[in-house]
Formats: C-alpha cells, sequence, structure tokens
C-alpha cells in the first residue's frame, strides 16, 4: 500500500497517476504498479468525491479488496468528506458494521424475490456480540471462561453445533441469556447459558432454568474431566495396567484426601452463598424510610444462617461418609483437583487435561462423550 500521502490524482494518456511527496519532490505513481487494494481506494474515493450532492450511496461489499487495517479509515475519511450523501453499506464482515457505532443496523432476514424482510437491530446488547450471533446463523450457547480456556474447549467438543460465546463469569452469562432471548428477531435460534452449579440451591437452580441457564450435575466445569466414567475412559486409554484399581485409588484420593480436608470450609462457603443469594431476592418497600426499614429487617429476620448452614453440612456430611464419589463431585468447589489426579495413570498432574482434549481427536472420543453425557444439560443436547 502507499507509504506516503497522495497530494493529487491526474490522468495522462488515459492513464492514471497518483501524485506522492517524497524528500520534498513529487513523484507520479502509475496505477498500473498499483496493487488491487490501491486501486480499490483509488477508484472507491474517486467515486464518492464524484458522486452529485445530496445522492444516496449503496455500498456492496465495502470491506472488498481493502486491508482490515485502513478499511474502516477510509470509509470514515469519505463520509465526513461527503456529509451531504445518505451511505448505505450491504456486508458480510461483522468488524465493519460493529464499528460504525453511530449507524442505523438491520439485519436482510430473506428475500421472497420482490420484498426485503429487513429487522431492526437491537441496540442494547453489546453490537459485536450481536452481529457474531446473526452472522453465525447457528444455536447459540453462553458459558463462563474466556476464548482458549478449558470451558471453552470442553464446551466446544460437547456441543460443536452451537455458537459457543464464552462470557467471563456467570452473572454475564445470564444476562446475555435473558437479553439474547428476549430478542424477537432471534427467535429462529435457540439460545441458552450453562453455568457452574457452584453452591446454587435446588430452587435458585430451577430458577434459572426458566430463563434457559442451566447448571452442570458437578460443581465446576473442571469436576466434568474428573467423573468416575471418564477416568475409566482415560485409564483404559493410557493403558494403565489396572484400570479399576487406578481408578478407586483416584476417587479415594478425591475424598479422602482432598475432600474430607476440606469440607468444614466447603460448608461454610455453601451457607455463605446461599445466604448471599436469599439477600439478593428480597423486595423492600419504597413507600417511605419507616417501611423500607421495616421490609428490610423482616427479611433479615426472614434468613436464619445457622439453618442454613446445618442444612448444608447435612449435604456435605452425607457425602463424605458415604463415600459417595458422583454426590462430591456435585458439592466439592476446587478447581485444581483435574490437575492433581495424573500420577494415578502414570503421567504428570499438570499434563491430564492435554491428554484428555487430546484422545477427543482420537477413537476415543465417543466414548468420552458418552462418559460426559450424564453430567451436562440434556435439554440442549
Amino acid at each position: 500500500m502507499l507509504k506516503q500521502p497522495c497530494m493529487d490524482i491526474i490522468e495522462k494518456d488515459s492513464k492514471f497517476y497518483a501524485v506522492l511527496c517524497k524528500n520534498g519532490k513529487k513523484i507520479e505513481y502509475p496505477a498500473t504498479q498499483m496493487s488491487d487494494g490501491e486501486r480499490s481506494v483509488l477508484y472507491l474515493s474517486s467515486q464518492v468525491l464524484c458522486v452529485p450532492q445530496n445522492k444516496t450511496l449503496i455500498i456492496d461489499e465495502p470491506e472488498l479488496h481493502l486491508n482490515r487495517s485502513i478499511m474502516n479509515r477510509l470509509w470514515n475519511a469519505l463520509e465526513k468528506s461527503r456529509p451531504d450523501c445518505l451511505f448505505i453499506y450491504i456486508t458480510h464482515d461483522l468488524q465493519f458494521a460493529a464499528n460504525h457505532v453511530n449507524a442505523d443496523r438491520f439485519l436482510v432476514k430473506d428475500f421472497d424475490g420482490h420484498n426485503w424482510n429487513l429487522v431492526d437491530i437491537n441496540d442494547e446488547i453489546p453490537e459485536e456480540l450481536l452481529l457474531e450471533v446473526l452472522g453465525a446463523r447457528r444455536n447459540v450457547l453462553f458459558v463462563e471462561g474466556e476464548f482458549g480456556s478449558y470451558d471453552y474447549k470442553l464446551y466446544s467438543q460437547l456441543y460443536p453445533n452451537f455458537l459457543i460465546v464464552p462470557c467471563g463469569g456467570c452473572p454475564s452469562v445470564i444476562s446475555r441469556t435473558k437479553s439474547f432471548k428476549s430478542c424477537e428477531y432471534l427467535h429462529d435460534y435457540k439460545v441458552y447459558g450453562i453455568i457452574d452449579r457452584d453452591y446454587r440451591s435446588d430452587y435458585e437452580i430451577q430458577s434459572l432454568a426458566k430463563d434457559g441457564v442451566y447448571v452442570l450435575e458437578v460443581a465446576e466445569v473442571e469436576n466434568l474431566f474428573i467423573v468416575e466414567e471418564v477416568l475409566k475412559v482415560m485409564a483404559s486409554a493410557l493403558a494403565v495396567e489396572d484400570v479399576n484399581n487406578s481408578v478407586e485409588e483416584i476417587k479415594n484420593f478425591i475424598i479422602q484426601t482432598k475432600f474430607k480436608n476440606m469440607v468444614n470450609l466447603q460448608i461454610c462457603e455453601c451457607a455463605v452463598a446461599e445466604t448471599k443469594y436469599l439477600l439478593s431476592t428480597i423486595t423492600i418497600e419504597n413507600d417511605n424510610d419507616l417501611k423500607a426499614r421495616e421490609s428490610l429487617q423482616q427479611c433479615l429476620d426472614s434468613i436464619d444462617f445457622d439453618k442454613i448452614k446445618s442444612e448444608k453440612k447435612n449435604v456435605f456430611m452425607e457425602a463424605l461418609n458415604s463415600n459417595d464419589y458422583r454426590m462430591v463431585l456435585r458439592v466439592f468447589n476446587k478447581k485444581e483437583l483435574s490437575s492433581s489426579i495424573g500420577h494415578f495413570l502414570g503421567i504428570q498432574n499438570a499434563e491430564y487435561r492435554s491428554k484428555f482434549f487430546n484422545l477427543m481427536k482420537t477413537d476415543h472420543r465417543n466414548d468420552l462423550l458418552k462418559a460426559l453425557s450424564s453430567y451436562i444439560p440434556n435439554i440442549i443436547l
């Protein structure tokens, strides 16, 4: 592309030249030596600048032959130079559309041969995310984590027909799922969210499901890597001599060493999480200060922390005393568990999850997917 600013465009013998300034001297740069991108810039600029006043310009594929680094700068400059004209872009480039923050955006939903079905896009949802979803033309699954995280990698394997959108934390998953499900023009697509079970109560889980947000059958997504069914597939694939014995050793390690030593802390954290949730659901009267204080105090009095903790303790201790591995993984919040058991299978602890994803690319893929099927929401399978 041109590295020097273009001062002028001239025509000689039916040929076009860009006049450049280099080291104080004017240089004529022939169009025949320009790249496709440079000729596109020259052509588009000439067309826009020469259009009569107060016209409507329809530009089909404004990104064609243009480098992304200059595409938006070029069109912004041309729009600024022709404020009298209306610019209409027809584009498949979602980033280009998202960067036009002050523009009206419409989705071309279909065309019956005579009429276009255009939908005005709601600006309440982040533009780039909305356009990504519309452009993908697939059902959407919002998940926790970031691009490249284990959450994203695993959900991409479990739900290959969905557009997986990592949102960071669970509050973003919940809010985005609700926002997208409320968009009328997205009703052709199914929108769901999946979050970790964490310390959520059955009531909270049922409430979230009404909004299309579902939870795992394990406390955290990392626990999916170490459910018993997956451990058996992993041990077999890694040619462990005694598969059943190795799996039992891992289960005993998780329950009796990891979970047992942390159970009291886990109970306290769970009770606090339940209390916070109940506080978030309270309704405070706002007629006046007195009623506000009274309603707040009533809500606080209705929350019995000791009772909550006692109920949670029963659940955790039942899992521990019964040696119920599935139940332990359902309540045990400890992300590092899956990176602490590799040595039982003859590999480094840090290698375990990488080995899992490597096996997902082999004939063991179907076995791993089957092993996980009862731990993930069936409603979106």
